[in-house]
């Protein structure tokens, strides 16, 4: 069985964003960036599946900027077998997304797919479940474990009120939450051999997709700094200054 895991280029997590001064979206020149950590942990999962054998090989796909195939490295280097980049300059709508991993299911016919249940930039939470939409299948997002059978996938996920179970028939959609798994670092020998691992470099027109955005980011702005606080003398003082000053009561 085949597992395809998209993985998406975004700024590291442990830097601080910072907005442009034209106020058209966040800076990413001279910025670090990595693969998104949602992703990262889909990638783990995929790799601890194959290990177990209940998987042949896994396709690491990436959409956006040449430089992402700097992410698809990093996921061979993880236990990926090869991966496709498919170019695209500028922003990349869920929408788009899912249609171009549809058209490369498709064509390379995976078993299961497993991705991170949103990308920590735009926070859209979208794509696994436009895909699945997209393909007809079964999905099971927020996923806290997964157990894969011969011709289905057993998904716990985690709901308001706690974890729900779900049984998927084959092929089937998974987004992975946080609580998924805990990623391994690569190690060296590992990066030298994702080296030598093939990525396909695949264009949206290949794939017979426009990935033309259908949203106009208008500003983006850094939200307001919050006022210090300060210490009351007695309750009385803190209703009246959250009456008067703070009018929340």
């Amino acid at each position: 069985m085949k597992l395809l895991v998209p993985v998406k280029r975004v700024v590291d997590y442990n830097v601080k964003v910072r907005v442009k001064a034209d106020g058209t979206g966040v800076e990413t020149a001279n910025v670090k960036m990595s693969m998104n950590p949602f992703d990262e942990i889909a990638v783990e999962e995929a790799v601890r599946l194959k290990e177990k054998g209940a998987a042949t090989e896994i396709i690491a796909v990436s959409i956006g900027p040449a430089a992402a195939a700097e992410q698809i490295r990093t996921a061979l280097a993880m236990g990926a077998d090869r991966g496709i980049l498919v170019e695209v300059e500028g922003a990349v709508e869920p929408l788009a997304v899912a249609k171009l991993l549809k058209a490369i299911i498709m064509k390379e016919e995976p078993g299961l797919i497993i991705l991170g249940k949103q990308a920590i930039d735009d926070d859209m939470n979208a794509t696994g479940q436009m895909l699945a939409a997209l393909m007809g299948w079964g999905q099971g997002t927020f996923a806290s474990k997964v157990e894969l059978a011969a011709d289905s996938v057993t998904v716990t996920r985690e709901v308001d009120g706690g974890l729900e179970t779900v049984k998927l028939t084959l092929p089937a959609i998974v987004t992975a939450d946080l609580r998924l798994n805990e990623p391994r670092y690569a190690s060296l020998p590992n990066i030298m051999k994702a080296r030598k691992k093939p990525i396909e470099n695949l264009k949206p027109a290949d794939l017979g997709v426009d990935a033309s955005p259908r949203l106009t980011t208008l500003k983006v702005e850094e939200p307001p700094k919050r006022q210090a606080g300060r210490k009351v003398g007695s309750v009385a003082e803190l209703v009246d200054k959250l009456r008067n000053e703070a009018k929340v009561i």
